[in-house]
């Protein structure tokens, strides 16, 4: 997978990938030409011209005659803004005795725990959990859970689900004979039944924060 910064771009231009790329993340579609304008604070005219260039060096994809249709070219992984999250990795840690402290130098590098699976591109993103439903699992209200966008789920999976009546929910996927089963892991609630559901993510890890 190439990744954006490989690509010869100017700062403006990789900024471009990147808010094409978080709003597609969060509402499922494209910015308009006149929105990436606004948040960048150059003209529509200055807008056309970076995503032209975009095009031509192969980071975007534009359907023709097609509203909203700005799309990141598979096989181009488009960098955050922030610096990785890195922290040095000292050691383990147990709950009961005490674990001598290691040596060897490393780190735990989030970033890389966290990235999208080759050829998805960019595609995980965070929401904030309501509710204790997932108690049992580990997932508290108040958590953030980092969600990679999918619409495919596999029995098992903690998924974000967009239900029937538009709600949304978090819960473990089940495919049953006629019927899909999100299971709670709190026995205070009921397994939601349903004959359909779209998938819009599977749940990829749970952060918490504790104190300020």
């Amino acid at each position: 997978m190439a990744r954006a910064n490989q690509l010869n771009l100017t700062p403006k231009q990789l900024r471009i990938l990147q808010l094409i790329r978080d709003c597609r993340v969060r509402r499922g579609y494209s910015p308009t030409m006149q929105e990436l304008a606004d948040e960048i604070g150059v003209s529509k005219v200055t807008i056309f011209e970076h995503v032209e260039a975009l095009i031509k060096k192969g980071a975007l994809i534009r359907e023709a005659n097609k509203a909203r249709s700005l799309s990141i070219a598979d096989g181009i992984a488009v960098p955050d803004e922030s610096r990785p999250l890195r922290f040095p990795l000292v050691g383990k840690i147990a709950a009961g005795m005490p674990i001598e402290r290691v040596e060897d130098a490393d780190e735990i590098d989030l970033t890389s725990i966290f990235a999208p699976k080759m050829g998805r591109g960019d595609s995980t993103f965070a929401l904030k959990v309501e509710g204790d439903s997932m108690r049992d699992e580990g997932i508290l209200d108040g958590d953030f859970v980092l969600i990679e966008r999918t619409e495919v789920a596999q029995n098992g999976d903690r998924v974000v689900a967009l239900l029937p009546d538009g709600a949304t929910t978090l819960k473990t996927f089940y495919k049953e004979d006629d019927h899909i089963r999100l299971q709670p892991a709190n026995s205070n609630y009921e397994p939601i039944r349903v004959k359909y559901c779209q998938v819009q993510g599977i749940v990829k890890g749970v952060i918490r924060r504790y104190g300020r």
